[in-house]
């Protein structure tokens, strides 16, 4: 066995728990630590883009939240047999510390640690403390937010690190912002990782409406979902507008740098681009999210003067075209919304995860 420190990370099975999970791992490595990964078959979809060095393990865990009512009788025993059996890989090969990112699949590693009293910690991306993480937030050495404020439980502190981010994006921390003006002007539409429907139902003619020398300058980029693709991509087209529609773009950071505005649902890590890389924004909260998590992660850009928020219930296509024109016919509004964006921004996110890590394992640089 190396004699090098491990750290165990523990993700749950989406983009927003792997992508900060990623970014701390590959730090990691690069001081010098074994890591290793673990997290169920969803997660490990998104495992794709983490170092060929980093040993992923797929867990048994369950959720509550699928499945008939054989499913949910079957949850506690599922969970029960992950976490003895982490344990028993635990006792070969002792973490020196273990870290939770959220989700369901989390539960095996960061109850295994709670158990043998092995250094641990959370780290929460939105502004609202997730199911996973609420329950284990009295139950670990440290509770990391990647949103502030984020509501936390009676007597628990939090320790405010930001939101990891690819290095994609820190490439383009505050890249040089071009004012709206009278020339070529872009307009960034993402709403996850697969667009929303409720901006494809919404942006297309708001930007159509906007007046006529503001978007004679206008071109899209707009992620769609693929059931609207093909209605979005014919309406700019029936209106004249420069629009690039895909289901997926795989160069956000670049296409963030580029735009005068952003449109954006306000999910954690769209949150932590926008601020890093410094643009206004328009945010629309996903008003399904758990405990309105979206509205909280929007709330410093907001209060900053570095987004306007405008929630489901008010979206409508003139409210929203109306928004638009107002950032993008005040160019010196749309300088103070990024300097205001830059205000908030943590770039350095990763690198105070990595020393609560060596903190929490006594190997502080």
């Amino acid at each position: 066995m190396t004699n090098k420190p491990l750290l165990v990370i523990a993700a749950g099975g989406t983009g927003g728990h792997m992508f900060p999970a990623q970014a701390l791992a590959e730090v990691m490595l690069r001081k010098g630590w074994r890591v290793k990964l673990t997290t169920d078959a969803r997660g490990a979809r998104y495992t794709g883009g983490f170092p060929h060095t980093i040993e992923i393990e797929e867990v048994s865990s369950a959720t509550f939240a699928r499945g008939g009512v054989l499913a949910k009788l079957a949850v506690p025993f599922k969970i029960l047999g992950g976490v003895l059996s982490t344990m028993r890989r635990f006792r070969k090969d002792r973490p020196d510390v273990v870290v939770g990112f959220g989700g369901y699949p989390s539960i095996p590693s960061v109850g295994a640690a709670f158990l043998m009293k092995l250094p641990r910690m959370i780290h929460e991306q939105n502004g609202v403390l997730g199911r996973v993480n609420e329950k284990f937030a009295s139950r670990v050495d440290v509770v990391a937010c990647g949103t502030w404020p984020t509501a936390l439980p009676e007597g628990i502190e939090g320790v405010h690190t930001g939101n990891p981010v690819r290095g994609a994006v820190l490439e383009r921390a505050a890249s040089g912002y071009i004012a709206p003006g009278d020339y070529p002007m872009s307009i960034l539409v993402i709403g996850g990782s697969q667009g929303a429907r409720i901006l494809s139902d919404t942006v297309p003619g708001a930007i159509a409406g906007l007046p006529p020398e503001i978007l004679r300058n206008v071109r899209v980029s707009h992620q769609a979902r693929d059931e609207d693709f093909d209605r979005v991509t014919a309406f700019y087209a029936e209106q004249g507008i420069n629009a690039d529609v895909q289901p997926f773009f795989h160069d956000v950071p670049a296409r963030m740098s580029e735009a005068q505005l952003v449109i954006s649902r306000s999910g954690a890590s769209s949150v932590a681009d926008i601020s890093v890389i410094g643009r206004p924004s328009i945010l629309i909260p996903f008003a399904a999210a758990t405990g309105d998590h979206q509205t909280a992660n929007a709330r410093g850009l907001v209060d900053a003067g570095a987004s306007i928020l405008i929630p489901e219930t008010k979206l409508t296509v003139d409210a929203l075209s109306e928004q638009i024109t107002n950032v993008l016919a005040n160019p010196e509004g749309a300088q103070h919304m990024v300097r205001a964006a830059l205000s908030v921004a943590k770039p350095d996110a990763t690198q105070e995860l990595c020393a609560l890590v060596e903190m929490l394992a006594g190997h502080e640089q």
